[in-house]
């Protein structure tokens, strides 16, 4: 434990600090509680990392916990998952606990409180325990079951851990007051029964299986937990959390402490919509860049400090979390990740929909190199030498035959600058049988070497070019927002709302020589284009690049108007 408590810096550090100077704590343990059930996403991220900073910034330590309390959705798939995404975000803990490996104790408690009277076999369905449950402005119904014996509980909850009763039949609910004003207080389940599948750690040991708020409390106790910290949705929760833990006379209680949740514009959060569009084919996985999971994040290009980052600039707050209505917006996030490529990302030239360009007074037989920097804003990153030829490849909307008011790119008569090459100026056009321009036949300027004015003439213009005779070929997934409605998560079917651009192929890309070589996850930036990443099926015979995030901020735009 350090002896300097650190500044707070938000609600949640403040609360911290109080409890190791009152002396209700002397050290700060936490805890990363996933179910493995699914994949991280970016909603998770915020938990995550307020678990890790308070263990960190208070000297104590974090324990990675599985509640793996629901054999029919976990897999050791999403266990082996959720380490290795928590790893790259930079997440490190002192013990990895399962809830499984505790259920002998939680059981021994249950029967601890069937003794006392504070729990009860019930013999309803489901559907008959929520019908009877009430509503917030009602109260709800007692069980016909709850009133029996002690005897006659412990048997019965003996009977269906042993197997006796089929799934659904029979629950164990705590005894609590089916009148109470919070509807977690009303008798909640503690136990179900859950035959199939078998457990991927304790395969079919039990066929009973304690509910998240039966197991959760009780855990954090045994593991000597200080700080449940925990998103806002369990603030009602907390009452039970409590009651549990004041019922088995627990000493050394932990204290929850909820916080907001980090909710996206564009972006659904939910596992069940999420595993929706993966099952149905709209995305090709939980790894599709456009999906908002850890890993598909990563495959896009998004790097772990720009996603720390953006958590760190989203902030803390005890209430909805907020930039503009309940969504901190996806801007925010795609600004942190262009910050943080900006610095580290080399710069190449790509031309993704190529339009032939012909010097006609350019020798031949000559091919010269330019040398350019790999990134101005690291002068430790180098030059490279990009070769210059008779044909080259602009893009095709870096030309308009007849130019609209304020273009100020290439055209009939106009001249514009190559980057870092020549001043070339455009003559006359090829076309198609249809009428299409095919290609531009050029002058350039000697004298303009290296984009440099010879006379002093201005030119409004830069482009980005490729060598045809040195162009190498490529494929890129421009990949945009997966949803055209902003709040996509309220909509009635939020599967109408999805972005039918959301992936665009371009199948015709060229590259400048230097990228013959980029190997998956490799990160750049496309000059003019934006920031790119190889995808983890690219090969040197079928390279695919990511578009990670363009090169305009449109977050700069949204604080200039707050």
């Amino acid at each position: 434990m350090s002896d300097e408590t650190p500044k707070p810096t938000d609600f949640i550090h403040e609360a911290v600090a109080e409890d190791l100077r009152s002396g209700r704590f002397n050290y700060v343990r936490t805890r990363l509680p996933p179910e493995p059930n699914g994949y991280l996403h970016i909603g998770h991220v915020k938990a995550f990392l307020i678990d890790y900073n308070i263990a960190k910034d208070f000297g104590g330590e974090l324990d990675l916990r599985f509640d793996d309390t629901n054999p029919a959705k976990e897999e050791v798939e999403f266990v082996d998952a959720i380490m290795e995404d928590a790893h790259w975000l930079g997440i490190e803990w002192q013990r990895v606990l399962f809830s499984s490996d505790f259920f002998d104790q939680l059981y021994e408690w249950a029967i601890q409180m069937v003794k006392k009277g504070k729990a009860y076999v019930d013999d309803q369905s489901p559907e008959e325990v929520s019908k009877k449950r009430g509503t917030w402005t009602e109260p709800g119904t007692n069980s016909p079951w709850r009133d029996r014996t002690v005897e006659e509980n412990l048997d019965l909850l003996e009977r269906m851990k042993n197997g006796e009763f089929p799934d659904g039949s029979k629950t164990l609910r705590a005894k609590i007051d089916m009148a109470h004003g919070n509807m977690n207080m009303r008798d909640p389940i503690m136990y179900r029964i859950i035959h199939e599948p078998p457990h991927h750690r304790t395969g079919k040991k039990w066929c009973i299986y304690p509910m998240y708020d039966w197991a959760q409390g009780q855990n954090d106790a045994m593991h000597g937990v200080t700080h449940s910290l925990c998103s806002i949705e369990y603030e009602d929760h907390r009452i039970l959390y409590e009651w549990y833990l004041n019922e088995l006379e627990i000493e050394n209680k932990p204290r929850q402490i909820e916080f907001a949740r980090l909710n996206l514009n564009y972006t659904v959060m939910s596992k069940r919509k999420l595993r929706r569009l993966v099952e149905e084919g709209h995305v090709s996985g939980w790894d599709d860049p456009r999906m908002p999971s850890l890993r598909a994040l990563r495959r896009r290009g998004y790097t772990a400090a720009a996603i720390r980052d953006f958590v760190a600039r989203a902030g803390v707050a005890k209430n909805i979390n907020v930039r503009s209505g309940v969504f901190v917006d996806l801007a925010l996030l795609e600004a942190c990740v262009r910050d943080d490529l900006n610095k580290l990302s080399p710069r190449k030239m790509a031309v993704l929909n190529p339009l032939k360009v012909t010097i006609e007074n350019y020798p031949a037989d000559l091919v010269e190199e330019f040398e350019v920097l790999n990134n101005p804003e690291d002068p430790e990153a180098g030059t490279r030498k990009v070769p210059f030829s008779k044909v080259l490849y602009i893009e095709q909307e870096d030309f308009r035959e007849e130019p609209p008011p304020k273009y100020f790119r290439l055209a009939p008569g106009r001249e514009v600058r190559l980057r870092n090459a020549y001043f070339i100026k455009c003559e006359r056009l090829v076309k198609d049988a249809e009428g299409k321009v095919t290609e531009l036949i050029c002058t350039y300027d000697p004298a303009s070497r290296g984009g440099n004015s010879p006379d002093g003439r201005k030119v409004k213009a830069t482009l980005h070019w490729v060598s045809a005779a040195h162009a190498i070929p490529a494929s890129v997934y421009n990949y945009d927002r997966l949803f055209n409605n902003p709040d996509p998560e309220v909509s009635g079917d939020f599967i109408a709302d999805l972005n039918p651009n959301s992936l665009v192929v371009l199948s015709n890309c060229l590259m400048e020589p230097s990228l013959a070589d980029a190997k998956p996850g490799d990160k750049f930036q496309f000059e003019r284009l934006g920031y790119y990443c190889v995808d983890i099926t690219s090969t040197p015979e079928k390279l695919i690049f990511n578009r990670t995030v363009g090169l305009k901020d449109e977050w700069a735009k949204i604080e200039k108007k707050e």
